[in-house]
């Protein structure tokens, strides 16, 4: 990362900060222990680099503007995923294309992953973050090249305030992680889950392809399947969780994204300009429409980002929404994000909408561009608030 100095401003690629900026950051960073690490010290204010802008009409607070009349679609996948009844699919699909248009958000079901594998799942996230330090920063890591990547905040350096959280990130497609590679107090878990949302997520596909008026395998013929990247988050409970956010507002830049969360909350979704709760349900995953889905590129390419992918794709047919999630003084709360992808990291392919979808009244909206382009642009940005599917918008 380029960083050119003048008098007290620092330059750090595109973003501009104050040298003591900087340099808090880089004290953060070098600690290895992230977010847990200032919580572990015991400590009672948080730190102003994590101290997020209050927006005069949506505050942080889940009880100002949190709508309780409206919730998310939940759809049971019982008839399609389980017993496979044919005669229930169409209406099936028609509930999960009502829910991409309207939503970008839902929750599934009777899914066919077994409860005790999804609460595993769990145990080993909290497993990793809560073992000995030293054996933990390990795999403290800002390479994006690794295929296990522990950290606290991506963006450290371009966001505008730090979210309160830490994160582990493992690419288990196109290529396997080596079991070598991976945190041995979660490994057998990352692969189980692993080969068991990949099953879920062919299936899932399948019903979206089909929701999209296309033949089942058509969003997995194009590569919307080949890659997959598990970010696994540990939100630590916050002393004051007014000041700050667990994650900054956004929309995924990927195809979709199936996420798993604990019992304890705190994800929101921006719904006709109001924060609607997307309240854990037993059992339950939460599947969310990418930008890529909702413009609709094509071809193989490598997304760190998922939801933005899916909104491209489709041309705005698939609805890629803005989501965050709150600082709680309650925690950790766990969530592991898986991101459907395609297979490459960087590409200079071409890639644009389904031309399927297209006609005279239904023009491309977005621009074609190259994978390594939008990642380019993606991680620069960083978590601002803002969406990246703008910047290719025609």
């Amino acid at each position: 990362m380029e960083v050119s100095y003048t008098d007290q401003e620092v330059t750090v690629g595109t973003v501009k900060l104050s040298s003591n900026r900087l340099n808090d950051l880089k004290s953060f960073d070098e600690t290895k222990t992230g977010v847990k690490g200032l919580v572990d010290k015991g400590l009672t204010k948080i730190p102003s680099l994590f101290h997020h802008q209050h927006d005069n009409t949506k505050s942080h607070k889940a009880a100002d503007l949190c709508n309780s009349e409206h919730t998310i679609p939940v759809i049971d996948l019982e008839d399609v995923v389980v017993t496979k009844d044919p005669s229930k699919r169409e209406g099936v699909v028609s509930r999960i294309r009502e829910a991409c248009k309207t939503w970008g958000f839902f929750q599934v079901v009777n899914h066919g992953i077994p409860e005790s594998v999804l609460e595993e799942m769990k145990d080993g996230v909290r497993r990793f973050f809560e073992q000995d330090d030293e054996v933990k920063k390990k795999f403290y890591t800002r390479d994006q090249n690794r295929s296990f990547i522990y950290n606290s905040n991506f963006d450290l350096y371009s966001s505008p305030a730090l979210n309160w959280r830490d994160t582990f990130m493992c690419y288990l497609a196109p290529d396997n992680p080596k079991p070598v590679e991976l945190p041995v107090v979660c490994r057998d878990i990352l692969l189980e889950y692993g080969t068991n949302i990949m099953k879920f997520g062919i299936a899932l596909f399948e019903l979206l392809s089909e929701a999209l008026g296309l033949h089942s395998n058509y969003l997995r013929d194009i590569g919307c399947t080949y890659g997959r990247i598990l970010l696994c988050h540990y939100y630590p409970a916050c002393p004051e969780p007014e000041l700050t956010l667990g994650t900054t507002k956004h929309s995924d830049n990927d195809f979709i994204t199936v996420l798993l969360q604990d019992h304890i909350g705190g994800l929101q979704v921006l719904h006709e300009d109001k924060w609607i709760d997307i309240p854990p349900v037993p059992g339950a995953l939460v599947i969310n429409i990418g930008d890529l889905l909702q413009a609709s590129f094509l071809t193989n390419i490598f997304m760190s980002i998922v939801s933005l992918i899916t909104k491209l794709i489709t041309n705005d047919i698939f609805k890629s929404v803005e989501h965050r999630v709150l600082a709680n003084l309650i925690g950790p709360r766990i969530s592991v994000a898986s991101f459907f992808c395609s297979g490459m990291r960087s590409s200079s392919k071409l890639y644009g909408p389904i031309k399927e979808l297209l006609s005279e009244d239904n023009p491309a909206k977005y621009r074609n561009t190259t994978m390594e382009e939008y990642v380019a642009y993606y991680n620069a940005k960083g978590l601002d608030g803002t969406t990246a599917l703008e910047h290719f918008r025609v």
